[in-house]
């Protein structure tokens, strides 16, 4: 399928105007919004995430084929939901209370949004309690992130919380950012660590199955 070709190349480019002609034009064709969601968006998000892991793609290329990706998945959105395309899963995500870095945990939600998740971002500086709601609201993955070392204890606070609320049981909770390490998650009980978007997205489909 040309288009799916387009959409794949396109993603891979960081070229929204490309994605966004293709994948309207794969709509009009009557294809199935799933197809064109995985041969075209997922699948090209994958090779991202390996190129990334291979050193030939750095953030800066990661961001802009996310965004490539994320407008396609705008105009597919509404198709996918009429023919009744689940996602794999919810992920609330958010860099955890007393901290307000952002590029990072944006990056990975767009990633985990290029791998058919879907995303409730809760943004920065989140208590415990927000992340407490989330998965009142349907949450299967919590993704907390954290850049500052002083603002880790917040993760633990966060797990705490869903313990306190008894819905730890529930939800699946991966921790990432800089300081942050896979002691440090297996001590506070979080569930995964992924010390970057890639890996974040093999975290969350291992978590899922």
């Amino acid at each position: 399928m040309e288009n799916y070709k387009e959409i794949y190349k396109g993603v891979l480019d960081g070229d929204m105007g490309t994605v966004e002609k293709n994948v309207k034009e794969a709509i009009n064709a009557g294809n199935p919004p799933g197809e064109i969601l995985q041969q075209g968006l997922i699948d090209a998000m994958g090779e991202v995430g390996r190129l990334f892991e291979e050193g030939e793609y750095f953030v800066p290329e990661m961001l802009i084929a996310a965004r490539a990706m994320k407008a396609g998945l705008a105009i597919l959105k509404p198709h996918l939901v009429d023919s009744g395309v689940e996602a794999v899963g919810t992920v609330a995500i958010g860099t955890v209370k007393g901290d307000l870095h952002d590029i990072g945990k944006n990056l990975v939600a767009m990633m985990l949004e290029g791998a058919g998740f879907e995303i409730m971002d809760l943004g920065t500086d989140v208590s415990p309690e927000k992340f407490v709601t989330a998965v009142e609201q349907g949450a299967n993955i919590i993704g907390l992130s954290a850049l500052l070392t002083t603002t880790m204890p917040s993760m633990e606070a966060t797990i705490n919380a869903l313990n306190a609320a008894g819905l730890r049981n529930k939800v699946k909770v991966m921790i990432g950012g800089a300081p942050v390490t896979s002691e440090y998650s297996n001590k506070i009980g979080a569930d995964g660590f992924a010390p970057d978007a890639s890996q974040a997205v093999s975290l969350a489909k291992s978590l899922m199955a």
